[in-house]
């Protein structure tokens, strides 16, 4: 809804002030359609040529978070670490039996509990390898702290590739709005010989690709790359709580600190409140015992 009304300001603060000050709308909405079809058809072009088809998609789906903002909400934080607090629990407990919910996470009675959490396949196979890992005595954590990170670092390159792909575009459309302009020059020149007022509106007409280019770039396009940004990145700190919890199992902390490290890593306005969190904690053992 946020980012309704931030495009609802931008185009009624732009467009309504420059109404406002005695400025023709007519210029700019007869021009509209032929400048939109340059600089708008040239951009998209260029995005095609730089994105493969499978960047193309995620960008279509990305922009959706621009208004949707992020994924995870503070429950999911708090659900994340009762999931993990089961599992650790589990492995120190039965190992043998935690086999069945790492290797078939999707028919996993305790990965059941959290559909959401089920659903991401990204979180369900960090959890599950590197507690398989651990199970294979690969249990160094300075090792494993080094592969997530490699691997973090890698998903959180893929998921940004929207935000770079319209930064790029961003970037590229004032240019775009300036040969969009010269064409309409070249083609106000070729009528020199017509009265000023003819060749005023030419000349407006032709202007109005650098105001798009730029009004396009910095009204639209940067934001929603910005936005898109900051919607990756707080995600991403719910996989570096799955980090934090199982490099501090590997550790071998008791499994309460464990979560306690995740729930201490976790933004301020997504943390579970201590309380809470160990009121959920203690249903749990209740009901495993």
């Amino acid at each position: 809804m946020i980012g309704l009304i931030g495009i609802a300001v931008i185009f009624i603060m732009v467009f309504g002030g420059y109404a406002a000050a005695g400025g023709k709308l007519g210029i700019i909405l007869k021009a509209l359609p032929f400048e939109l079809a340059m600089i708008g058809g040239a951009a998209v072009g260029a995005f095609l040529i730089s994105n493969g088809m499978s960047g193309v998609k995620q960008a279509m789906r990305d922009i959706g978070k621009v208004f949707k903002g992020p994924r995870w909400r503070p429950e999911d934080y708090r659900d994340l670490l009762c999931l993990l607090f089961e599992l650790v629990r589990l492995a120190r407990a039965n190992p043998v039996a935690l086999e069945e919910h790492v290797e078939n996470p999707g028919a996993s009675a305790i990965f059941g509990k959290y559909p959401r959490i089920q659903a991401d396949h990204d979180a369900v196979d960090l959890i599950c390898d590197t507690l398989r890992a651990a199970s294979m005595n690969y249990d160094d954590p300075h090792q494993v702290e080094e592969v997530l990170d490699k691997r973090m670092e890698v998903q959180m390159n893929h998921a940004l590739h929207s935000s770079h792909a319209m930064q790029t575009m961003a970037d590229g459309l004032p240019a775009l709005g300036i040969v969009a302009a010269v064409l309409g020059v070249i083609k106000t020149m070729s009528s020199i010989d017509q009265p000023p007022e003819i060749l005023g509106k030419m000349i407006g007409g032709a202007l109005v690709g650098t105001f798009l280019g730029v009004f396009l770039a910095y009204g639209l396009m940067g934001p929603f790359a910005a936005r898109v940004r900051a919607v990756v990145e707080e995600d991403g700190h719910f996989y570096n709580l799955i980090r934090e919890v199982l490099i501090a199992n590997l550790h071998r902390h008791p499994a309460n600190i464990c979560i306690e490290v995740g729930r201490q890593n976790t933004p301020h306005h997504m943390r579970p409140e201590f309380g809470d969190l160990e009121e959920a904690l203690r249903a749990l053992k209740q009901e495993a015992a």
